[in-house]
This record gives structure tokens, C-alpha cells and sequence, in this order.
């Protein structure tokens, strides 16, 4: 596939309106061909009109058709997958193999909320039949449908090039919902965001839906974000990135004439409690193991496991032991950006002036953005009085935070933020101890993990990724899995309607099949 670097807005091809960008290979620190082209707010109102305008059609084609056109897109990945991983490594530094394995998950996810619309449990059909002879009053027939909430804005993320990104969970969970799309594609790998776009706009062709279906859209600076989150027609916003960004976002839509959500995944250490049994038997084995998840993507993933709290103990010399093994082994490899490089080294100086102890560090970095691997330790008592130690850092550097007893540990987890996911190692003679861990964790994460760890994660319907401030802007939904469809949907009932006239899923003899809950039952 050739690169063109224009934004592709509907059916168009739009030259650069504010200027030309190009990738990066953070692995050469070399620019890579072609030019991309920037947009501006010209472009992104061109985009929501035509989102808008395709919206009503697209919102109401039938299940058959909107999961026969998830297909399309999923087989238009897959066709592409060689091509885009290795425009991907190219721009990312990542490993090409892995990129693949990234590409068929996003070609996954299409098809399984193609099986998700399919079914037509999402929408979530209640039906309330009218009662006549009911005294002192009669009910009329109330019958509720879940329909799209209209034109979606979502902000590619730069960790995981594909499977969040443009083909990402949120672009296949909204297209499923019936919404139309608008993607701010991530600057960080615009040949890879560009292949992407291309298949999901193949697939919007050869379905026979409008071109406003699905748009993609690129900008130098804040200003296309600002006028995609300001557009009176968008309305839901999705983005993964920083607090600091996503907060931008959040705070701006809400000063909008009319306020809409924003659905953020922002940040996460992602906390590991080895209880004291465990820490005895399997202290060894699960530090390693933690070094090895904490490692992939070069740390930089928002499920990366980056604090441990352990009780000093039997076991945890060999815990440590075993993780200064790994870390020093870790070789040094590029960062996604020198944004991204910047940040990471000025984190780590932070855990330290808040006074983490550098334990030890990974081979010593050969190019510019190589991220050197990095383990830190910490005392109980001074992780609850320093509130720097429990902020994020992005990339490969964990921090063991020692503490004294079982109530040290306790306090620890109390003072722990929202989180993404918290995981629990344990052993049946720690079942005491977890019992008092689980009621204050089930307040902060969304996810709880028992003897594995949080990254990878499994993309399903009962998978949450998300979690109350600020692991998320709102801990009621999930950015992967299933149920993250709930997002682009809002409820509708129809009541006194004749049959003829109510959506399908909703008249009398359930033409579509769909589960439907009728007075409750």
C-alpha cells in the first residue's frame, strides 16, 4: 500500500491544511518518508458533518449488516497485517513480531463484537406490556431499546500502535454501538494509523454505507483535539493517554453549551501485593515474574505492574535478589518517542528525590531514546508520607516498597489511588489476610488479579479495564472487552407505540430474536 500521508476524511483524500509531519524511527532517531499531512478545525468540522449525516443510516442498519461490515473490517487487518507491523516497528521501535500478534488481536476484536452485535444483547430490550384493567390507573406498553449516541471522537493512543490506536477497541466498540467515528490518529506512527484507516474505509465502501461512517483526522498541536472535543455535533469522546491530558479533555467538555462524556484511560501502577505465605514459598519466582511483565513494551503499557509491596520477611531477599537479576539483564531499547524518553527519565529523578533507593539499573543505553531498565525500593513508611512515590512512571522501572507488618501493608494499599488493576499473590494460608486486603481494593481498581499478573490482559466480557479517578474519568465503564459497547449507548422507550412503527427488536413477535426482558422476567 502506498503512503500518502493525506487525512482521510469520508471518501476523501485531504492534502495538509496546516503544515506536513514525519514518522520517527525512535530505534535510528532517523525521520522516515513520506509527508504526513496536519488538519485543522476546517477539517474536523468537514468530518462531523459528515459523521452526523451518515449517522442516522448507519445507526439504524441491521444487525446483520453492521456485523457482516465488523467482519470486513477485521478481514481487511488481516490482509494488511505483514504491512502494518512492519510500518509499525519502523515507527514504534517495537518488535515486528509482536505487532503482528497486536494486528490479529485488533482483527479479533472486530470479530467479536461482530458476534456481539449479532446476538443484539446490547441493546437491552425491556419490554413492559401494557395492562388495561389495571386499577386505580392503566399502564400503557413501555418497550426500551439501547440506540447510539451519536458521533464519536476518539484519540489513538502512542503505546500500542494498533490495538488501541486507530483499528483499536474503542473504534470496533463504537462502530458496533452504531455510532459514526471520527479518529484523531497518534503522531507517534502516522504510516501505521494511515494503513489502518485505509481498511476500515475499504470496508465502509464495499458495505454500501455512507462516507461519513468513519473519518481519520491528524493535527501539529492541541488545536484539532480542542475542535474535535468543542464540535457541537460529536458527542462522546474516548482517549488514553496522561491524567494531565485526559483531564484537559474531560474538563473541556464539560464547559461545552452542552456537556458530553469523555471516557478516559489515563494512568495506573498497577499494584502487586505478595502476601506473606507466598512471599515464603514463591518469593523468587514471582519477582522474576514481575520484572518480566513490568519489562514488555519497554515498560510502557498501561497494565505494566510497577509497584510490589512485600512485608520484610522470609522471602523477601530472595524476592529482590530476583528482581535485581532481572533488571540488571534487561537490555536498553527505544522508547516510543523523546517525549515519551524525557518523561521516563525525569520520573525516575522524581522516585528518587522523594527518596527511593536505586537498587539497580539494565544495560546502559546506546541510542538517544533507549529506555535503561531501573529497580528502586522504598520503606512502607515513607511510601505513605511521600505522595510522589505513587504516581506513575512510564517505562521499565518498578519500585518494591518494604513494609513491616501485615498493618503497614494494609495502610499502604488505603492510601493507593484509583487504579486500572491490583493483584493479589497469595497462598491458602493467606486467606486472612486477603479478606481484609479485598474490601479496600474493590475501591480502587477495577480489576483484581490472583496469582498472575495484570498485563496481558484478556479481552472479553468480563474483563474490566478501567477504575475510579484517576485510572479512568468514569470507574461505571470498561475500554476493553464486550462490555465497553456500553459506552456508545444510551437508552430509548417507546410507549403506546403501534407495532409497526417500533424498531424491530422491539415488536411483538421479536423478529430479530433477540434476549428481550419482559415484565421483568
Amino acid at each position: 500500500m502506498k503512503l500518502t500521508g493525506n487525512l482521510l476524511i469520508g471518501a476523501n483524500e485531504v492534502p495538509a491544511t496546516e503544515g506536513t509531519m514525519k514518522a520517527l524511527n525512535p530505534a535510528t532517531n532517523q525521520l522516515i518518508e513520506p509527508d504526513f499531512a496536519l488538519g485543522g478545525v476546517a477539517d474536523v468540522d468537514r468530518a462531523a458533518n459528515l459523521a452526523d449525516e451518515a449517522f442516522d443510516q448507519y445507526s439504524h442498519t441491521s444487525l446483520a449488516q453492521r456485523s457482516a461490515f465488523l467482519e470486513r473490517i477485521a478481514d481487511n487487518l488481516d490482509a494488511v497485517t505483514p504491512e502494518l507491523a512492519a510500518r509499525a516497528a519502523l515507527e514504534t521501535g517495537l518488535p515486528e513480531a509482536q505487532l503482528q500478534g497486536e494486528a490479529a488481536k485488533a482483527a479479533t476484536q472486530f470479530r467479536q463484537f461482530a458476534a456481539v452485535v449479532r446476538k443484539g444483547r446490547f441493546l437491552q430490550v425491556a419490554i413492559d406490556p401494557a395492562q388495561p384493567d389495571r386499577q386505580p390507573r392503566p399502564r400503557m406498553d413501555h418497550r426500551l431499546q439501547k440506540i447510539a449516541i451519536g458521533p464519536v471522537a476518539i484519540f489513538g493512543a502512542s503505546n500500542f500502535p494498533i490495538s488501541y490506536s486507530v483499528a483499536g477497541g474503542d473504534t470496533a466498540s463504537a462502530l458496533a454501538a452504531g455510532a459514526t467515528v471520527i479518529v484523531k490518529a497518534h503522531n507517534a506512527h502516522p504510516g501505521a494509523s494511515e494503513i489502518q484507516a485505509r481498511a476500515i474505509r475499504q470496508a465502509v465502501q464495499d458495505s454500501g454505507l455512507p462516507e461519513g461512517v468513519f473519518s481519520m483526522v491528524r493535527g501539529g498541536g492541541n488545536a484539532i483535539g480542542e475542535a474535535l472535543v468543542d464540535h457541537p455535533l460529536i458527542k462522546a469522546v474516548t482517549f488514553t493517554g496522561s491524567e494531565q491530558g485526559g483531564m484537559a479533555l474531560y474538563r473541556r467538555a464539560q464547559l461545552r453549551p452542552e456537556p458530553i462524556p469523555v471516557f478516559t484511560e489515563m494512568t495506573s501502577i498497577n499494584p502487586t501485593f505478595i502476601l506473606p505465605h507466598a512471599l515464603a514459598t514463591r518469593g523468587e519466582q514471582i519477582g522474576d515474574g514481575f520484572v518480566e511483565r513490568m519489562l514488555v513494551n519497554v515498560g510502557q503499557a498501561c497494565l505494566k505492574p510497577a509497584i510490589l509491596i512485600a512485608i520484610d520477611g522470609s522471602g523477601f531477599e530472595a524476592l529482590r535478589a530476583a528482581m535485581a537479576k532481572r533488571v540488571a539483564a534487561a537490555p536498553a531499547r527505544p522508547m516510543l518517542t523523546p517525549g515519551i524518553h524525557a518523561s521516563y527519565t525525569r520520573g525516575l529523578d522524581d522516585l528518587q528525590n522523594a527518596g527511593a533507593k536505586l537498587v539497580v539499573e539494565g544495560s546502559a543505553a546506546n541510542g538517544d531514546v533507549d529506555g535503561q531498565s531501573a529497580l528502586l525500593e522504598v520503606d512502607g513508611q515513607h511510601f505513605l508520607t511521600e505522595t510522589a512515590l505513587a504516581h506513575e512512571v512510564f517505562g521499565p522501572a518498578a519500585l518494591l516498597v518494604k513494609v513491616r507488618d501485615e498493618a503497614e501493608m494494609l495502610a499502604v494499599a488505603r492510601s493507593l489511588r484509583g487504579q486500572l488493576s491490583a493483584t493479589l499473590h497469595l497462598e491458602q494460608s493467606d486467606f486472612e489476610l486477603a479478606q481484609r486486603l479485598l474490601p479496600i481494593l474493590e475501591r480502587r481498581t477495577g480489576r483484581i488479579v490472583v496469582n498472575a499478573f495484570a498485563h496481558p490482559q484478556e479481552v472479553s466480557f468480563a474483563t474490566i479495564h478501567g477504575g475510579p479517578f484517576p485510572a479512568s474519568s468514569d470507574s461505571r465503564f470498561t475500554s476493553v472487552g464486550m462490555t465497553s459497547i456500553e459506552r456508545f449507548l444510551r437508552p430509548v422507550s417507546y410507549q403506546g407505540f403501534p407495532d409497526a412503527l417500533l424498531p424491530e427488536a422491539l415488536r411483538e413477535i421479536n423478529p430479530l430474536g433477540v434476549p428481550r426482558s419482559v415484565d421483568g422476567q
